[in-house]
């Protein structure tokens, strides 16, 4: 186990020292502590896999430095790192038992058979695999498979962060559900630091203590599921996170507000926020937050009801304001007008950006 601490770290896989935009990954820093739950995410091409495989020491970078418990090993070879890796497709060996699979990594380090058994006992329990024990992997499911590629890492108690590369793509939907929350089972018993990533928003807000998300070689907010669905910093982490995603405005500010179209909408803290700021300016706001009635009212924003679609417990809502398509999220059973509508926007669940970046109000 160990505290992972990232220094200035980033990574061009063409010439050294181009331009910051050519990096697959681009310069940051920051420290996860030892024990947590951690995900990457963020879109295909991001950056999220070279992340990890500077982690790892499968990828040198091109400047910066890697920490474990403030030992640098930046220059070490995966090899050195005591870390274990699960990758996307299960590395098991089909011919040996799933009892041989997850004891080489023992034997390589000639630990004793009695303290092999032991281990193999302790992690097959935990993953529920000892009726497994004496049957070839080539027999198992392909859930069962990537359970023993996680075993192998989890059996060695030496293993300083286990390294998560979307360990989850081949596994069918409700063996998902159960195997995220076997890994976070597995993360609150042992305390073992667990990086996971994946492109799959509910795979990462339902394992990981915090989330990095990634897009374009950059991190864009690292924080908990929570702060990244109240709080996006960025107008993409607020469209990436959320189903369906954060409302996108472009406005301008007026007296005590700010103009949507030809419509003023009373915020006044955010309308101080953006008083002085550059760039162009847009309104976030949920899904989960806007608020629908038949009646106007001071703030309300008449719109016009163009779908509505039924998801069980829940309503996805398509309004028009002068063009402009905004989305609710009412619960099934709340009354709903027929085709007109107004709509409130609540300040303390709007945001807003300035070239994409959140402006605190009162700053």
């Amino acid at each position: 186990m160990a505290r992972i601490e990232l220094k200035d770290v980033g990574h061009c896989y063409g010439p050294a020292g181009g331009r910051l935009e050519d990096y697959a990954l681009q310069p940051f820093s920051h420290v996860w502590e030892d024990g947590g739950a951690y995900a990457l995410l963020g879109p295909s091409g991001c950056g999220k896999t070279t992340f990890l495989n500077i982690i790892s020491g499968l990828v040198h970078p091109t400047r910066g430095r890697v920490l474990f418990d403030g030992r640098d090993v930046t220059a070490l070879a995966t090899a050195q790192r005591n870390i274990a890796q699960v990758f996307q497709f299960p590395v098991i060996y089909k011919t040996k038992t799933v009892h041989d699979n997850l004891a080489f990594p023992l034997r390589c380090r000639n630990v004793e058979e009695t303290e092999i058994r032991r281990r193999v006992q302790e992690v097959a329990a935990l993953l529920n695999l000892e009726s497994s024990l004496k049957k070839p992997a080539r027999q198992l499911t392909a859930d069962a498979k990537q359970l023993i590629s996680l075993g192998r890492g989890l059996v060695r108690e030496d293993v300083a962060a286990i390294l998560l590369d979307e360990p989850l793509t081949v596994i069918d939907p409700q063996q998902k559900w159960l195997l995220r929350r076997k890994l976070k089972e597995i993360n609150t018993a042992l305390k073992q630091t667990m990086v996971y990533v994946t492109h799959d928003q509910n795979e990462a807000m339902t394992f990981a203590d915090h989330v990095a998300v990634m897009d374009q070689g950059k991190v864009m907010q690292i924080g908990t599921p929570q702060e990244l669905f109240e709080c996006p910093q960025h107008t993409f982490v607020g469209w990436f996170i959320g189903s369906p995603a954060m409302n996108i405005l472009p406005c301008t500010v007026a007296e005590g507000g700010v103009m949507i179209k030809d419509k003023k909408v009373p915020l006044p803290a955010l309308a101080k926020a953006a008083a002085t700021a550059a760039g162009a300016l847009e309104l976030g706001i949920r899904p989960e937050f806007v608020q629908i009635s038949d009646t106007p009212g001071a703030g309300a924003l008449g719109v016009d009801i163009r779908e509505i679609e039924n998801l069980g417990n829940y309503n996805i809502v398509m309004l028009d304001l002068d063009g402009l398509e905004i989305k609710a999220k009412i619960s099934v059973g709340n009354p709903l007008p027929d085709r007109k509508a107004f709509i409130r926007l609540p300040e303390k669940s709007t945001h807003i950006y300035a070239s994409g970046q959140r402006l605190n109000p009162g700053t």
